[in-house]
């Protein structure tokens, strides 16, 4: 379901379950692979990438969501709470982070790219797409949140209201993806990406709390004072010292 392996100072994590659509079983999985990255030390990037050719993961699990039956995606109940606070963990993950969006992304796939700190998609097909009013589905606040974060106002009004399918180089265009490469190229690309940036994370403290100040409560980017009462009262501000 899940492939971990280390290359230097790369984790690289493998999604392989088919098209890699998200279920309670599948969350679990990977936010065990992530505490084995986490209890790792010194100079680290993560490497997010699918095992499938097509698909980089196509969303939520409709088919366990509408089951009747027992179902190996497992506790339904405990899947919203459980599935945030993943993307929670991975968008403030201590180390430089980049997803090789080998496939299509779709829904919660769309959501797993963004919460990565580089974006690396596959040039000739597949589209990154949030596409839940498109199923009868609504996009929940915290989803909109992390897509307004990282989107600019065009891009996110297009993602969130008008299910736009974004192709690589519309994504590059619009500043949420960084670069496109052949197929058989992502994943070497992206690895090559986070080898030269896994030195940023060797003081694991100071990226997490760099990444917290972006993304965690009381975010310098929607906080309620403005970049003057933050320049004048900076001592209130201060991050780790050396």
């Amino acid at each position: 379901m899940i492939d971990l392996e280390r290359d230097g100072d790369v984790f690289i994590l493998t999604m392989n379950a088919g098209e890699n659509r998200w279920n309670t079983t599948f969350t679990r999985a990977i936010s065990a692979a992530i505490d084995e990255v986490e209890a790792s030390t010194g100079p680290a990037a993560l490497v997010t990438t699918s095992a499938h050719e097509k698909f980089f993961s196509n969303g939520l699990d409709l088919d366990w969501v509408t089951s009747s039956d027992e179902h190996p995606g497992g506790d339904r109940a405990a899947f919203g709470t459980e599935f945030m606070d993943l993307m929670g963990r991975l968008i403030t993950l201590p180390m430089p982070t980049i997803a090789a969006v080998n496939g299509h992304g779709f829904g919660a796939g769309f959501m797993v790219a963004l919460t990565h700190d580089i974006r690396i998609m596959r040039e000739d097909r597949g589209y990154l797409c949030a596409n839940e009013l498109e199923i009868g589905l609504t996009i929940p606040i915290p989803e909109v949140a992390l897509f307004r974060h990282k989107m600019s106002a065009s891009a996110f009004n297009q993602t969130v209201l008008l299910a736009r399918r974004w192709t690589a180089p519309d994504a590059i265009a619009a500043g949420f993806v960084d670069s496109a490469f052949p197929l058989d190229g992502v994943r070497e690309g992206a690895i090559r990406r986070a080898a030269g940036v896994a030195h940023l994370a060797t003081d694991r403290k100071k990226y997490g709390w760099q990444k917290e100040s972006i993304y965690g409560e009381n975010s310098v980017l929607n906080g309620p004072h403005g970049a003057g009462h933050v320049l004048k009262n900076a001592a209130d501000y201060l991050g780790p010292r050396p």
